[in-house]
């Protein structure tokens, strides 16, 4: 298996990492690691691009007529977009809506949270709520988020459509809006293209098959490649299925339970472990957690301690 480093080079050279790690491994699918590598290595190339006019005005078209969807079914208080990668849709979709909207987002490599946040605070939207996760393990509570939206962040995540939906449709209160591969819709080339890559397919068919009300799969008006077609896919959730919390968002991915902040870190009580934060940015994947059983009692101590030194 090649190190980090020469994946790192070859990156560089031009090659797709996902489809070397597929080869070496022997598979026929994307892993989450092969997942997590290839997009962190492609971190700030999304940012980068929004310096040419033509992307810059695709990305502004694509992410007002996802808020338009959206508006078009409910006024939100809240979003969150899984796999939010470096937030170049996200602050689009923000602007879109307005103020008063609370903007939540995760992504499963840390490196594109950090360009994420820092290409928000760029827009002028510093208050969003961002932190590293998987789209299989969602670091938030049932019902936390009005419409909980993805843009092509399934869409590697090929064979592996069930899992997901049903983690997103846990986490939204009202609405989940997919942004992803038209499978279905698209040309026998896209479908050859998106069969080699290893692409999600038939998600309405998942979530029809799940009991999940569809309103709407269609082909999106605004596509970046056209072998690569974008379906939006709008899912409700119906008021009996509806709760609202008013404690703290963020979840343990393990229990999807509140976490508590203590010493800088997030502690799960039920997991027994703390989630480091890195940088201002929670790590909530389920490989991050740390077993710290005696963590409360030790800072506890510690704060005695410190109390004591102070008097």
């Amino acid at each position: 298996m090649r190190t980090p480093l020469q994946l790192r080079a070859l990156y560089d050279q031009g090659e797709n990492i996902s489809a070397v790690m597929r080869k070496e491994r022997n598979l026929d699918h994307n892993s989450q690691e092969i997942i997590e590598v290839s997009y962190d290595l492609q971190t700030g190339s999304y940012i980068s691009a929004m310096q040419s006019p033509q992307m810059l005005a695709h990305k502004n078209a694509y992410s007002a007529e996802i808020a338009a969807r959206i508006l078009s079914v409910c006024q939100p208080t809240s979003i969150l977009e899984a796999g939010v990668g470096e937030a170049t849709t996200l602050s689009g979709v923000s602007r879109s809506l307005g103020k008063g909207v609370k903007t939540y987002g995760f992504d499963l490599s840390w490196s594109r949270v950090a360009y994420a946040r820092q290409w928000l605070n760029s827009q002028g939207i510093v208050d969003s709520v961002l932190c590293a996760g998987d789209l299989f393990h969602i670091p938030f509570l049932e019902n936390s988020v009005d419409v909980v939206y993805t843009s092509h962040s399934i869409e590697p995540n090929g064979g592996s459509e069930e899992p997901i939906l049903k983690e997103l449709f846990r986490v939204a209160r009202n609405y989940v809006v997919l942004l992803e591969p038209g499978y279905e819709l698209a040309s026998t080339e896209a479908k050859q293209r998106m069969d080699s890559h290893g692409y999600c397919k038939n998600l309405k068919a998942v979530a029809v098959n799940l009991g999940y009300e569809v309103l709407e799969h269609s082909l999106f008006p605004f596509v970046a490649n056209p072998l690569n077609p974008t379906a939006i896919t709008i899912i409700r959730k119906s008021e009996a299925q509806q709760s609202v919390h008013t404690q703290s968002i963020l979840a343990c991915p393990q229990f999807k339970t509140p976490l508590k902040e203590l010493g800088g870190m997030l502690y799960s009580p039920e997991a027994l472990a703390v989630y480091p934060v890195i940088g201002g940015i929670p790590c909530l994947k389920k490989e991050n957690s740390i077993v710290a059983t005696k963590y409360e009692e030790v800072l506890q101590g510690m704060n005695s301690l410190h109390l004591k030194a102070a008097a």
